[in-house]
C-alpha cells in the first residue's frame, strides 16, 4: 500500500492536503441564522433531531457517514444475493482474515448489534468489565444482564490539555486491582476500545496493549478490541510509538488483533460502509456467539446487511491498511484543533481520532453542568454556523436513582470528521465561526429537558433554552456578520 508523504510548503504554512479526487458531488444547503434558530427550537435544541435540509456541514458524526471509495461502489455490482452460502461473504471473509488476522467473523448490521451479542453472551449479573473508556451503547448492554463497567484510565486520560500521546491507556495497576477486588471469575472480559470516543477519540499504545495482554493471560481473561476506529488507532501508533516508525499499517493491525480473542466492529466506521462483525481465531468463541447471531441478526453469511454492503465492507477493510485512507481525518482533526488551540480555545489535546472535541466546561465555565454546557455550546454553534456536532457530555450520561444527573466526566463538543468528505475550506469555516462564538461566548446560556426518555435520551430527548440567550447570539451575530449567512 501507498503510504501517506510528507508534503512542506514553501511558504511556511502547514496544513493537510486531501489525498483523492472528488468525482461525484452533493449539494449543501446554509440557510439564515433567523432559520437556523427557528429550526433549533422546534429541534428541542437537539443536534440529533435535525434535518440534513438544514444542516451545511453535517459533524454530527463519522458512522455511517464517511465517503466510499469508486472501488467501494463498483464492488457492489458484484454481489452475490444469496439467502446462504454467498460468494459475498465468503471474500468479506478473505478480508477480515487478511486485515486482521481472524479466521472466523459473524457479520451483524451494525456495531451495537455486535455489542448486544458479545455481552448478552458473557455478562451475567455481578460481573464487572475493566475498560479504557465506556461508550453509551456499550454501557446499556453490559448494564442489561447486571454487569458494571470499570473505567480503568491513566490520570492523563480527562486532561484536556496534554502532551500524552496515548491517553486511550488503561492504568495496568488499577486492572490488577480490579481483578484481585472482584476475582477472574466476575470479570468475564476486558475491553480496550480503539480509539477512545468519548474522552476525545485517543488512542492506546501497542505497548500498553501488550501488557494489558500479560495481565489478562495471568488470570485466564478474555480480551476483547472493539475494532471500530482501530485503522486511526494503528495510525498514531506508527506516528507516536518510536518502534513502529517504519512499520506498515497492516502489520500494526495484525499486532494488534493478534494480541486479542475477540474483536467487534462497526462498518459504518472502520470500513466507510453499513453493517459491523464480531471476529475471533478462537473456535469455542465462534461457537458461544454463533447462535445468537442467527436468532437475533440473520444467516451467518449475511448477518442482517444486504451483500451489496458486505461486498463494499471486503474493499473498505482492505483500504483501512492504507495510511493514504486513514490518515486522512486525523490530519484534518490535528489541523483544526491546533488552529483553535493557537486562538486559546480549549480543545482536547493531542489530537486523535474521530473529530475535533472542545471543552465545553472551559468555554462556558458559566453554565453549571446541570445546565448542560456541551449540549449549549453544540446548540449555540448550529446556530452560528449551520454545522451540526454533538453533545458529549451529561445530556449524553444518565440519572442516579434520586433523580439527579449523574454528571459526565467531560463536557465535549464533539465536531466529528468523517474520512474524504470535507474539504479544507470547509474546515476552516468551521474554525472562523468558532473563533467568533469563542469570542461572544457570555452571550450563551444553559439548557433543561422538556422531554426525557429513559433511555439514551441523548437521541430523542428535547431541551429548552433557560433564558433567551439564542436571540441574543442572532443579534450580536448580525451586528458582526450583517447580510451573510
Amino acid at each position: 500500500m501507498e503510504e501517506s508523504p510528507v508534503i512542506r510548503f514553501f511558504g511556511g504554512e502547514d496544513f493537510p492536503v486531501e489525498l483523492h479526487k472528488v468525482r461525484v458531488v452533493q449539494k449543501l444547503h446554509l440557510i439564515p441564522i433567523e432559520e437556523r434558530l427557528r429550526i433549533a427550537e422546534e429541534a428541542g435544541f437537539n443536534t440529533f433531531l435535525l434535518s440534513t435540509r438544514h444542516v451545511f456541514l453535517d459533524m454530527l458524526t463519522d458512522s455511517g457517514t464517511n465517503a466510499m471509495s469508486d472501488r467501494q461502489v463498483a464492488s457492489m455490482l458484484m454481489a452475490d444475493d444469496a439467502y446462504a452460502g454467498s460468494q459475498s461473504f465468503e471474500r468479506m471473509q478473505e478480508a477480515v482474515q487478511e486485515v486482521f488476522g481472524m479466521k472466523y467473523i459473524l457479520p451483524v448490521h451494525q456495531g451495537r448489534a455486535a455489542e448486544h451479542i458479545v455481552f448478552q453472551a458473557y455478562v451475567k449479573p455481578n460481573d464487572v468489565l475493566p475498560m479504557n473508556y465506556h461508550f453509551t451503547t456499550t454501557k446499556a448492554h453490559i448494564e442489561i444482564p447486571g454487569g458494571t463497567i470499570l473505567e480503568i484510565f491513566t490520570d492523563e486520560a480527562l486532561k484536556t490539555k496534554s502532551t500524552c500521546p496515548f491517553k486511550g491507556n488503561i492504568d495496568i495497576q488499577k486492572l490488577k486491582d480490579v481483578i484481585a477486588k472482584h476475582g477472574a471469575a466476575h470479570v468475564p472480559l476486558v475491553r480496550m476500545e480503539a480509539s477512545t470516543n468519548l474522552i476525545g477519540g485517543q488512542p492506546f499504545s501497542m505497548a500498553n496493549l501488550r501488557e494489558v495482554r500479560a495481565v489478562c493471560d495471568q488470570s485466564g481473561i478474555p480480551l476483547v478490541i472493539d475494532a471500530s476506529l482501530i485503522g486511526e488507532n494503528a495510525y498514531f501508533i506508527k506516528q507516536r510509538e518510536p518502534e513502529f516508525k517504519t512499520t506498515s499499517i497492516k502489520d500494526i493491525l495484525l499486532e494488534m488483533c493478534g494480541l486479542s480473542d475477540l474483536i467487534y466492529f462497526s462498518s459504518r466506521k472502520v470500513s466507510s460502509t453499513r453493517g459491523g462483525g464480531i471476529a475471533t481465531n478462537n473456535v469455542e468463541i465462534y461457537d458461544k456467539l454463533k447462535d445468537m447471531v442467527i436468532l437475533y441478526e440473520g444467516f451467518l453469511t449475511y448477518g442482517g446487511m444486504s451483500v451489496r454492503e458486505i461486498e463494499a465492507m471486503a474493499v473498505g477493510l482492505r483500504e483501512t491498511q492504507d495510511e493514504t485512507c486513514v490518515s486522512q481525518s486525523p490530519s484534518f482533526i490535528k489541523y483544526l484543533v491546533e488552529t483553535l488551540d493557537a486562538k486559546g480555545i480549549p480543545v482536547i489535546t493531542p489530537p486523535g481520532a474521530l473529530g475535533c472535541h472542545v471543552d465545553a466546561m472551559q468555554f462556558l465555565p458559566h453554565v453549571p453542568q446541570t445546565e448542560y454546557p456541551a449540549g449549549a455550546l453544540a446548540a449555540a454553534f448550529f446556530i452560528a454556523s449551520g454545522v451540526r456536532g454533538m453533545e458529549r457530555g451529561t445530556i449524553s450520561s444518565v440519572r442516579n436513582p434520586d433523580g439527579t444527573d449523574l454528571l459526565a466526566d467531560l463536557e465535549l463538543l464533539r465536531l466529528a470528521m468523517p474520512r474524504r468528505v470535507f474539504t479544507l475550506s470547509q474546515v476552516k469555516y468551521v474554525a472562523d465561526r468558532l473563533i467568533w462564538l469563542w469570542e461572544n461566548r457570555d452571550i450563551i446560556g444553559g439548557l433543561r429537558f422538556n422531554y426525557e426518555p429513559k433511555v439514551l435520551r441523548f437521541f430523542m430527548g428535547r431541551l429548552e433554552a433557560t433564558t433567551p440567550w439564542p436571540q441574543k447570539l442572532v443579534e450580536k451575530f448580525r451586528q458582526d456578520f450583517g447580510d451573510s449567512l
